[in-house]
């Protein structure tokens, strides 16, 4: 079993910006750590700093076999209705994870546009948040 984790802009600068909004972890260390918190599962990570990378990627996964998607678009969350629009297609469980609390931040950054077409969202619980969202993924399989 498998689970999709899509990353937006800015994503794979993880552990060099923002330390306090979103950890000194990158996005391998996420990975390790999914990895041996869920051995029996595979996790495949697609980050792109260009929306229409992302959409071509969900648009890919719409025939691919995975226990569920994880999205963290990013800025994209905010502004893109492309990939809220291409998020409908997937036939699997999708959950959004911010790492920061995006109530808590901004206030153009408190309205998730992906968000509305997915199961759930987990937001202010770091690298944790993806962990509660693959055991989310889970319960429903």
């Amino acid at each position: 079993m498998s689970i999709l984790i899509l990353h937006g802009p800015n994503l794979n600068m993880l552990g060099r910006r923002e330390k306090e909004h979103y950890g000194s972890g990158d996005q391998q260390e996420l990975l390790r750590m999914l990895e041996e918190r869920f051995p029996d599962l595979q996790f495949e990570l697609f980050q792109s700093n260009h929306e229409g990378e992302l959409v071509d990627r969900i648009h890919k996964a719409v025939d691919q076999e995975y226990a569920g998607v994880i999205v963290n678009f990013g800025a994209f969350t905010h502004t893109s209705v492309a990939l809220r629009d291409a998020l409908t297609l997937l036939p699997q469980d999708r959950i959004e994870v911010h790492l920061s609390n995006i109530h808590a931040r901004e206030s153009f950054r408190h309205t998730s546009l992906t968000g509305g077409v997915c199961r759930g969202m987990i937001s202010g619980f770091g690298f944790y948040g993806y962990v509660m969202a693959v055991e989310a993924l889970l319960q429903n399989r």
